[in-house]
């Protein structure tokens, strides 16, 4: 079912080099980059909610698509959870890059 499924891998490989990217970006502890790092957190939430919305898509008839998309459930929750916990300073002047889903 590759060609049925050609869309939620694209998504599904999009969204885990950008969670990679963003966990290796907010875990340097070499001087602080707020605007970056929620930058990627929002990217990385937006990544996260099409991939599962996809994965929902094949859920009843694909074990790893249902495993997929509640993983990505999870991680778009603590992406949007951490990005208030980055200094007020990161976002004061500029607005979300991308707006919640």
């Amino acid at each position: 079912m590759v060609a049925e499924l050609r869309q939620c891998i694209r998504l599904t490989l999009d969204c885990a080099d950008i969670c990679l990217a963003s966990g290796g970006i907010g875990i340097r502890r070499t001087g602080s980059n707020e605007q970056v790092i929620v930058a990627t957190l929002e990217a990385c939430a937006q990544a996260c909610a099409l991939c599962a919305e996809e994965c929902e898509r094949h859920a009843d008839m694909h074990e790893h698509c249902r495993i997929c998309a509640e993983s990505c459930r999870r991680c778009e929750q603590a992406c949007r959870e951490a990005i208030p916990s980055i200094g007020a300073g990161a976002r004061s002047g500029t607005e979300s890059l991308i707006q919640p889903i």
